[in-house]
């Protein structure tokens, strides 16, 4: 009786084990960090389809998305530090609820436009310096077998073939720098009226700029728009891992060069 009764008491101290590291895990993901595997081409080359990275919720401070129950101190967000032009987020569709991960262009007060695939940010041009192109096979990628856009698209890009995309380095206000890609001339986000960034809301853009559902298009079109404060879930610093296979169990397809990747 003695041993089925340390037995039994084994077995509740491993179940109460097991439920202690769920709670705490399940907390510091709420708190702390999020997975995130990217599904679109939005942001190539800085993010690719597979790409898998933990998001910085504690970047900006709690959110009513990141902190449960009581825990914050107040509703809303309460902010650490302001997200800054160039930091690339995480955040929830102002209408539909879903992720979205997008990089940060204008601020509360900016002004922003597109002119000839330029941003004009505050009435002045952000420069762009030709970077070669982005190259890659034309073939089904992810789990959703996305095929991707190229700017060779003329040429009959067959699968299996290269697919490319002309490739800038832009450089934001504050000296930081991204690649961005372009695949259409004159597209149709590449010439926008002046947007002017409402107070507590941010204008969000992909990298990948002729293939991003963002803030230049507004949300019953099906576009991000202006992005509120409270939706910020929080910043992208690192990869930790990729696979452009449709499985992340196949080793083959994992894209070793991008693991511990820092995201700029």
């Amino acid at each position: 009786m003695a041993s089925k009764a340390k037995t039994d008491g084994g077995i509740v101290e491993t179940i109460k084990t097991v439920v202690y590291a769920l709670l705490i895990a399940g907390i510091f993901r709420t708190l702390f960090f999020q997975p995130f595997w990217i599904p679109s081409g939005s942001m190539k080359d800085t993010l690719l389809i597979g790409d898998f990275l933990f998001v910085n919720k504690m970047a900006y401070g709690y959110s009513q998305y990141s902190c449960p129950f009581s825990l914050c101190p107040l509703s809303g967000r309460l902010f650490f530090s302001e997200p800054e032009r160039g930091d690339v987020v995480v955040f929830r569709h102002p209408v539909n609820g879903s992720d979205f991960i997008k990089r940060l262009i204008g601020l509360p007060g900016d002004t922003v436009q597109m002119r000839d695939g330029k941003i004009i940010l505050n009435g002045t041009e952000v420069p762009q310096v030709a970077d070669g192109q982005f190259e890659e096979t034309y073939e089904r990628q992810g789990p959703m077998g996305h095929l991707p856009r190229c700017e060779n698209s003329a040429g009959a890009v067959g699968v299996g073939g290269l697919c490319t995309k002309t490739r800038s380095i832009e450089t934001l206000p504050g000296g930081r720098t991204h690649a961005v890609l372009n695949i259409d001339t004159n597209g149709f986000g590449d010439n926008t009226d002046v947007f002017t960034v409402p107070e507590g809301q941010y204008f969000f853009m992909g990298d990948n700029r002729d293939n991003s559902q963002d803030s230049r298009y507004g949300q019953a079109v099906g576009g991000v728009g202006f992005v509120p404060a409270k939706n910020l879930i929080g910043r992208a610093d690192r990869i930790m891992f990729s696979s452009a296979g449709s499985s992340m169990l196949y080793f083959w397809t994992w894209r070793s060069d991008r693991f511990f990747k820092a995201v700029e």
